[in-house]
This record gives structure tokens, sequence and C-alpha cells, in this order.
């Protein structure tokens, strides 16, 4: 099994890493334009393998990415500190009118996995340019609020000291600032929140709420501040995405990909719950929100929506 990466920056050369220590697939293939990059990246990447899993790592054009079951699309400019993932948009949509259809030419049954940021709208851009390739919505992939649904059952883990695999909380909408924690949802080992507190000597009061909210929302801006870029936890988000598809492993994730309508606004790529497999998107769920997080959840539909409108596309 082939993972294709195009974009061999922090995210792209992380992700490939991670692949690696998973061992998902046989083979990662980096391309990138800066072509020593790619080359330095795979090989550096490659004398991990001892390490970890037998995987073969190289750098190719995209003519190598022929018979890739996925292809992480991670090209593009980083995020500036300071600089939102909107703003990112006006440097980024334009790379991906020529992108998508190289990797398509040569990997049409492809599984994309979008990672570049804005990633809500840099999904929709790739749907857009797939569809006019013959490509369903359904094989295009944003890495979505994967990550942030994951800081946020981090951060509730170690507030409630429970692993954090045993809590099921999610993040919807958009990958950014206008992101939905809803926390009616929020179960630990399929109790309730509130109930399991009740229960246990461990207390989760509103400014809790507020405090893990906050983390969650500008986790990303405090570690570009610290250190200029986040690539562990995305990297590690992307190789667990692609080893659902490549296992066909039917798991719920939180991607994006585009849909008719969410909460009100059509036409919309934003981040629900997915059910996903070999074929990429299998089903998409509507969680059973209160009046107040659907209404936040519209808002942040309209956000990347109003983003959309000014494509044109």
């Amino acid at each position: 099994m082939k993972t294709g990466i195009v974009g061999s920056g922090f995210v792209g050369a992380t992700a490939a890493y991670a692949l690696v220590m998973r061992g998902v697939g046989r083979r990662v293939v980096l391309v990138d334009m800066n072509k020593a990059r790619a080359a330095a990246e795979a090989d550096d990447i490659l004398h991990a393998v001892p390490f970890a899993h037998q995987l073969e790592v190289t750098s190719g054009e995209y003519a190598d990415l022929v018979g890739c079951k996925v292809v992480v699309v991670a090209a593009g400019v980083g995020q500036k500190p300071g600089e939102t993932r909107l703003e990112l948009l006006g440097r980024n949509a334009k790379v991906f009118e020529q992108v998508i259809p190289n990797i398509l030419n040569y990997a049409p049954q492809a599984i994309l996995l979008i990672a570049t940021n804005p990633v809500d709208v840099m999904t929709h851009i790739a749907a857009h340019y797939a569809a006019q390739m013959g490509v369903p919505s359904s094989h295009v992939i944003g890495s979505g609020t994967t990550l942030d649904t994951a800081r946020l059952r981090t951060l509730l883990g170690r507030h409630l000291k429970v692993d954090s695999q045993h809590i099921h909380a999610y993040v919807l909408g958009e990958h950014g600032d206008s992101e939905v924690l809803p926390w009616s949802l929020v179960t630990v080992g399929g109790i309730p929140l509130e109930e399991f507190c009740t229960d246990r000597e461990v207390s989760i009061c509103p400014d809790d709420y507020v405090e893990i909210d906050e983390k969650v929302r500008r986790a990303a801006y405090h570690i570009i501040d610290g250190k200029g870029a986040t690539y562990y936890g995305i990297g590690s988000a992307i190789a667990r995405i692609v080893e659902v598809i490549q296992q066909d492993e039917r798991s719920i994730l939180t991607v994006c990909t585009p849909m008719p309508d969410v909460a009100g606004v059509q036409n919309v790529t934003v981040s629900l719950p997915n059910l996903i497999g070999g074929e990429g998107i299998i089903q998409t769920f509507f969680p059973n929100l209160n009046p107040k997080e659907t209404a936040a959840l519209r808002a942040s539909a309209q956000t990347v929506r109003s983003v959309i409108d000014k494509l044109e596309l």
C-alpha cells in the first residue's frame, strides 16, 4: 500500500515520519517543488526505519504517485505568527489549481487528504477541482478538526485523570476561531460528563469549560508564537486518517468534506463526525446538539461559507 505526500515542509515531512512510526502501508513517496528538500526529508526519515517499521520512503515526481491509495496534500505556505487560518487563503488557493489536477492525472483513484490551511476552504477548493476530473467529493477529505478533537480529549483526560482514549468528545465546524466544542455530547466511558463527575471525587465547572475551550481554540496560536509552526500533532492526525483509509477501518473521525447543508448553511465544508473507510467518506453524522450549540455550528459554517462565496467557485 502506497501513500503519496505532496508538500514536504514541516507538516508533510512529519506526517511521513508518523506513518513510519505507526507502520502504515508499505511505501511513502514525497513530492515537492523543492526536489532537494523532498529528497533530504525522505532520506532522513528512511534512516528511522530500522527503529520503527519496515517502510520504503522515497522522493519523486507526480508520476510516482501512480498506485497511491491515499495522497496527502500539504502543499502551500505556512501560517505566520498572528495570522488566522482564513487569512492564509489568498496565498494558498492558487496553489491547488495546479496541484490537484497534477495529482489526479497520475492517481485518479486516490483518496485526497487535504492538510493545507485554511483546511475547510482548501478542501472545498480541492473538491471543486477534483469534480472537474470526475472525482466524487467523498474522495476528498480534509483533516478538519481531527487534531482539535484530540486536543479536547487530551485536556479533558488530564483534568479528569482519565485516559483520553476513553473520552468521547468532538470539535465541530471550522478548524479555526469559530470551531464549536459541544459539551452536551461529552461522555467518559459512555457516561455523560457531568454524571461521571458527580459519581467521583472530581469536578468540572463553567470556569473549567472556558479554560479548556480557550486552550483548544487557541492552541495553534500559542504553539506558533513559541516555535513558529505546528506539525507533530497534525502530522500524527494525518497518519491516523491515512491508516483508517489504508486498512478500511470504518472509524468515525471529525474530518471535513463538502456537504449540501450544515445547520441551514448550503454547500459548505466544515467538520462533522464522519464514518471513513477504504473508499473515503462513507457517511456523515449530524449530532443531536442543543439550541446554543446548533446556533454556534451554523455561525461557524457561515464563516466558512462567506469565504467560499468570495472565491466564486
